[in-house]
């Protein structure tokens, strides 16, 4: 397919590059440009502009790190809704709100767009691998059309409906869960280590027996090693996830005591210097405050 892809963080670089891997013709646009390079080295064609990288193209796929960006990108003058042509698709693959998320695919409609919502699950490296978990809403004939490009970047794709926006709330809602595993295995190895059992030990222990679960195997290690840098997803990022599950609750009149928890535990980390961390810091809290830890390395036992 002859694509546009918006968006060369850590994720989106690495999804650009499985999709020019399967032979896509793919232009990739980034405010910093120099990030484009080892793609344009590995075969894409780098676009000057957004609407560069939206001239003539079946799909332009968007990886972005909020609202703001999301929404400039798409919605502001000489954007995606400015650019793209009719018929094409917007495939949004960032975090975004599920306000937003309802607001692209009317915005997309009227301009004879389409729009299809596909966070996903993984952290960088599946991203490399080709290997990511993709939840997926929208058209049905549309998300037909986007097979390919699921079948190169993910191992999995997931259609949770027909509106787009449920996509993204399935994204915050499995966030919001990761979250309170990082919490909770933070304070578990918080109490181990400070009665002197060796917290490397402990968690081995558990992801091999009742924890053996993606969440528990990926973060836990790096709870019980004080393991927070470089950061594969960054503590804001979770904080603002965190907080636009809270804002769709409170609009669906749902009550999430845990998540609100959560927002203030991600504040605490921000404030306490984290903002450079992986939000796996966040279950370096507890350690800290029982005086048995630190968030620059908090070591096993």
């Amino acid at each position: 397919m002859k694509l546009g892809f918006i968006g060369l963080g850590h994720m989106g670089a690495a999804m650009a590059a499985s999709l020019v891997k399967a032979g896509h013709d793919v232009s990739v646009f980034n405010r910093t440009r120099a990030r484009a390079r080892p793609l344009i080295e590995l075969g894409a064609h780098e676009a000057a502009s957004v609407g560069a990288a939206c001239d003539a193209k079946e799909a332009v796929i968007t990886m972005l790190a909020d609202d703001d960006a999301a929404s400039e990108i798409a919605l502001g003058e000489g954007g995606l809704v400015a650019h793209l042509p009719q018929g094409s698709i917007h495939l949004s693959m960032s975090s975004i709100s599920v306000a937003l998320s309802k607001r692209l695919a009317r915005v997309h409609a009227q301009a004879g767009q389409r729009y299809i919502a596909a966070p996903v699950f993984g952290r960088p490296a599946m991203a490399a691998a080709g290997k990511l978990f993709i939840v997926v809403a929208g058209d049905p004939a549309t998300l037909e059309a986007c097979q390919p490009l699921f079948r190169a970047m993910g191992q999995k794709a997931t259609v949770i409906g027909t509106e787009p926006p449920a996509a993204n709330l399935v994204k915050l809602s499995g966030n919001f869960l990761t979250a309170a595993a990082i919490e909770a295995m933070g304070e578990a190895v918080a109490l181990v280590g400070k009665a002197g059992i060796d917290r490397q030990a402990y968690m081995e222990l558990l992801t091999a027996t009742v924890f053996n679960a993606g969440p528990y195997t990926t973060y836990g290690p790096l709870i019980a090693q004080g393991k927070f840098e470089p950061a594969a997803f960054a503590a804001p990022l979770a904080y603002k996830d965190i907080r636009l599950a809270l804002a769709a609750a409170e609009s669906l009149r749902v009550p999430m005591p845990l998540a609100s928890l959560l927002h203030d535990r991600f504040l605490r980390l921000l404030v306490a210097g984290g903002e450079h961390l992986d939000w796996a810091a966040l279950g370096g809290l507890a350690a800290q405050d029982s005086g048995a830890g630190s968030l620059s390395g908090a070591g096993s036992r």
